[in-house]
């Protein structure tokens, strides 16, 4: 993402779909932007997840209900936001995935994961509004070095 395109925003239907999208955008984002193959990893892995989080929990696999994307760069780091038209979810009533009753589970390791892989991870709920999940990764620093 070059200075001249500041953000870029999907709106996409609530489908299985959609994630393949989400993950094409995220991955060409994070190598415009010159994160290491880790760092790219980490993001799509990411956006990916709260993609998936926001079209099956949030919008419950219905069409009609978009889910938005938005890359953001701001502040030497990228900014990912993901909206769903949702109910929300309590954060303190998420288990913990690495209790022992929990190593086995078939789900609940999305925030988990979340929080492993990027800098900063958020959420925010309105109701009526839906769910915002923003995500951190802060830019890679660039060799201020010169030869001479």
């Amino acid at each position: 993402m070059s200075s001249s395109v500041p953000e870029i925003q999907l709106v996409v239907p609530s489908r299985i779909e959609s994630l393949a999208v989400i993950n094409a955008v995220a991955e060409e984002v994070s190598n415009q932007l010159d994160f290491d193959e880790e760092a790219r990893n980490a993001i799509t892995i990411s956006v990916v997840e709260a993609g998936t989080n926001a079209i099956e929990h949030g919008n419950g696999w219905d069409s009609s209900k978009p889910t938005e994307v938005l890359f953001r760069q701001e502040n030497g780091a990228l900014i990912i936001l993901i909206r769903d038209r949702g109910e929300g979810f309590d954060l303190e009533k998420l288990g913990d995935p690495l209790a022992q009753e929990n190593m086995f589970a078939e789900r609940g390791r999305g925030v988990y994961i979340l929080r492993s892989f990027m800098d900063e991870v958020d959420f925010r709920f309105e109701a009526g509004q839906g769910t915002e999940c923003r995500l951190v990764k802060y830019l890679p620093h660039k060799s201020l070095r010169t030869d001479e």
